[in-house]
């Protein structure tokens, strides 16, 4: 499911933010953007999103910015040489002569030339880092209820759909079973016109149509998708994987009852259960 959390943590030595977003995907992938001197706090906020979440593309953002306190700062010698190079090719493509003098203090300030970090341990910003990652994750838990609701209630009204669709085949079953005596009896007198049949092609031919026609079997197993189904709906507990099996179960029980049907107002009905079975399986990846 999409969900978001940020969370800010203020003290007099240093400023912390984390953010946490989550979108769709079949597996949970952890993807992390910590500053090198919080690395080691990377195992812990992963387990704490693996406590919470169990599929979908989850990016962990954390800024820390060091108000008071030793800072070690380090020169990245290859990128100060690289702009300078740079400076040069540029000053000699100019028709001109420009001042090449630079301003160390601005040129200090371009990407990579400098980098700064905390000469302190991780253990510095242990209170504000636990307190972050408890407040974005209760955020990301809020936004993931709301869109479960939601996405609840949609699928309640998607199998109620399916089940009343269903009621319909169910009321036409008698007459499929006609359409099916009616077919047998015909071909069974075309066969029996040849006074010498072979009582095993009759026996053949009566188990092709009744195979052919009969969808008691996929009724009772549709039946039985959709209760289970609806129970992993009210189910408090990751279901997503066994809500998608289920599905395709469902929609080879309705494509059977399909390729049987010969009643035009099924046909019709048939068409529905797809449709919303589709609409169910299109959000299935939203689902733990």
């Amino acid at each position: 499911m999409t969900s978001f959390g940020h969370a800010e943590y203020s003290c007099e030595n240093y400023n912390l933010i984390m953010e946490i977003k989550s979108v769709n995907s079949r597996f949970l992938e952890i993807n992390c953007n910590i500053p090198v001197s919080l690395s080691s706090y990377e195992q812990k906020i992963t387990e704490l999103i693996k406590q919470n979440i169990q599929r979908g593309h989850v990016d962990v953002l954390i800024r820390l910015k060091v108000l008071k306190g030793a800072v070690d700062v380090t020169l990245d010698e290859n990128t100060a040489l690289s702009y300078l190079e740079a400076i040069k090719k540029i000053n000699g493509l100019c028709k001109e002569d420009f001042d090449t003098k630079i301003d160390l203090a601005r040129f200090a300030t371009l990407e990579g030339v400098l980098a700064s970090a905390p000469k302190s341990g991780v253990e510095a910003y242990m209170e504000g880092l636990d307190y972050c990652a408890q407040e974005v994750m209760r955020q990301v838990n809020e936004c993931r209820a709301r869109e479960g609701e939601a996405m609840k209630k949609n699928f309640e009204s998607l199998i109620a759909g399916i089940e009343k669709s269903l009621s319909v085949v169910k009321a036409n079953a008698a007459e499929m079973e006609k359409n099916l005596r009616e077919n047998l009896e015909n071909r069974m007198k075309e066969v029996l016109e040849d006074r010498a049949y072979d009582e095993n092609r009759v026996l053949t031919e009566v188990a092709m149509l009744l195979n052919k026609y009969t969808i008691s079997e996929e009724m009772v197993r549709l039946d039985a998708h959709i209760a289970e189904f609806k129970r992993l709906i009210s189910s408090s507990e990751p279901v997503g994987k066994r809500m998608d099996f289920l599905s395709q179960e469902m929609n080879r029980e309705i494509n059977t009852i399909g390729s049987k049907n010969q009643v035009v107002s099924v046909s019709f009905e048939v068409v529905n259960m797809k449709d919303c079975l589709e609409n169910i399986r299109e959000q299935m990846r939203n689902i733990e």
